[in-house]
């Protein structure tokens, strides 16, 4: 069975920045095609759950606070595509709007609720490495 990173609150686990999950109604047709290898870049990173929002505002992660966490979110991003290069992972599925794993949609970077076209830290990465990369309201595409 085919190995598919999935993001950590997708699939229940409380890991939002608000100590919740964002579990997928589709979860188990996914399941159902792939092994799912769930992990959280920003827990990976270092960061704590739960956690101040943050967003991407030029090329930095700041925290709504005004602390850069830009590092923390790197180191989860490459954890995740050294889990992917070891274990042959060639496809992810993750949150949509998250400064990490974002696929299509983040937030403006000024916390003020607006949504822009871009990427997640950990989303970019790993597309540019070759991971094809889909938000949750993409799943219908995997499990065709």
């Amino acid at each position: 069975m085919e190995k598919i990173l999935i993001s950590a609150c997708l699939v229940g686990d409380k890991v939002n920045y608000e100590g919740k999950a964002n579990a997928c109604p589709q979860l188990d047709l996914l399941k159902e095609k792939y092994e799912l290898l769930v992990f959280c870049p920003e827990v990976e990173g270092g960061l704590k759950i739960p956690r101040l929002p943050n967003e991407i505002r030029d090329d930095r992660v700041i925290r709504k606070d005004g602390k850069d966490v830009t590092r923390e979110f790197n180191e989860g991003a490459h954890k995740a595509l050294q889990l992917c290069k070891y274990l042959g992972i060639t496809k992810a599925v993750l949150k949509e709007n998250s400064p990490s794993c974002g696929t299509h949609k983040i937030h403006n970077g000024y916390f003020t609720g607006v949504k822009k076209n871009g990427m997640g830290v950990t989303a970019k990465l790993l597309k540019e490495n070759g991971i094809e990369v889909y938000s949750e309201n993409e799943i219908e595409k995997l499990i065709k």
